[in-house]
This record gives C-alpha cells, structure tokens and sequence, in this order.
C-alpha cells in the first residue's frame, strides 16, 4: 500500500522499497524529518538480527545546523551530502554493548519472548564466550551487527519516503571524540544521510547470480 504523508511518499512495496532504492547525493536541504518520525525510522531498523540479540549499534543523529558545521570537517569526501540532507546518521557499535545483556535477556522474559530456564542456560554460555573473545573478534561481530542494521535503516528510510547514501569517507579517528563520545567505547561503522532526493541517483549495473554464486 502506498501513502502520501507529509507530501511524500510513503510505501510498503517491496519491489518498490528494495529495487529502486540509489544511493543519493543531493538533497532538497529545506525538507526536515522531525525528530519523533527519526525515532520511528531507528525503532523500525533496530528490529535487524544480531549476534544473540546484543544490538550492539549506536546512533549519533546529526540534524542541527550545529552539529552539521561540526561534522563537515571531518566528513571532507562527502561535502554535499553532510550539508543538503535532511540529517546524517553516524552508525557507531558499542564495544561494551556486553553490559546490556541482563536488561536484553531480563527483559526478553519479561515480556514473555523466552523463559527463566532459557535465558539462564543462555546467559551461562553467553557471558563467558564474550568474554574470553579478543578485541578483533568481538570487532568482526559487532562490525556484521552494525552492517546489518545500516542497510535496514535505508531499507526503513525509504518506506519513509526517503533517500540515503552510505559514506565511509570521513575522520573516523576523530568523529566519536568531536560529539562528545568516548572513542574508545564507541568505534565507528558508516555514515548513513537521509532527506529527500533533489536528484535522482544514478541506477548502477550488478553482476549476474552465476558470478557471484556457487551452489552446493
């Protein structure tokens, strides 16, 4: 079904959603998505898989003219998209996401999703593999975590009605420390902009499924 809100278009076609999203890189810089319909978009991306649940993913949502002014230096290859998008959206993972374990487990029986014999068979395994797990392994998942609810919030975003473009050329030794974050705690993934298309991306040509496959 497909809706107008706000003058945009708003959709739950799939085809639609996955088929035609680009990856854009002028926005109409006048188009604002409030902060509550940029709750809605992070709720509906964070329902993405990870690792045992551990959601491990954190947004640092710049959308003031401040926090753009900021990020601009450090976001040298991506000029255009930083200042004409609706907001910038830096994906970071928590490498001490392991301290939420009790809330996401305790909660997860709370609501009824699993038992008290099942989250604590699980919270028995899952402790110490975490933490006998060495940095550049516990990197690699959270990094794949991260991944994942990246591509989810530009899957969401356009249902939303908007466009988004993944960045990876930014200060990536210095974004965390520039808001405020500990750099240590908080490792940085992707840059993701979002706002409203004042060009159209450019389609691009994918190779075949018998190149990219083997089956087995």
């Amino acid at each position: 079904m497909n809706t107008i809100v706000g003058g945009f278009h708003k959709t739950n076609n799939f085809n639609e959603i996955v088929l035609e999203r680009r990856s854009v890189k002028v926005y109409e810089p006048e188009v604002k998505i409030s902060r509550e319909e940029m709750t809605e978009i992070l709720a509906e991306a964070s329902r993405a898989p990870s690792a045992i649940n551990m959601q491990p993913w954190r947004f640092l949502v710049i959308d003031s003219a401040e926090g753009k002014e900021k990020l601009a230096p450090l976001a040298s290859f991506n000029q255009t998209q930083t200042m004409t998008s609706s907001a910038v959206i830096a994906v970071f993972y928590d490498a001490n996401n392991i301290d939420y374990i009790d809330e996401i487990f305790g909660k997860a029986v709370e609501h009824g999703y699993m038992s008290q014999d099942i989250m604590d068979m699980q919270l028995q395994q899952a402790k110490p593999y975490y933490a006998n797990m060495s940095t550049s392994e516990l990197r690699d998942v959270n990094l794949i975590d991260s991944g994942l609810v990246s591509m989810q919030i530009m899957l969401v975003a356009r249902a939303h009605g908007y466009d988004t473009n993944p960045m990876a050329g930014y200060d990536k030794e210095r974004i965390a420390e520039a808001f405020g974050l500990n750099k240590d705690r908080f490792q940085p993934v992707m840059l993701i902009s979002i706002g409203k298309a004042a060009k159209e991306g450019y389609p691009s040509y994918r190779l075949p499924v018998e190149t990219i496959t083997t089956w087995a």
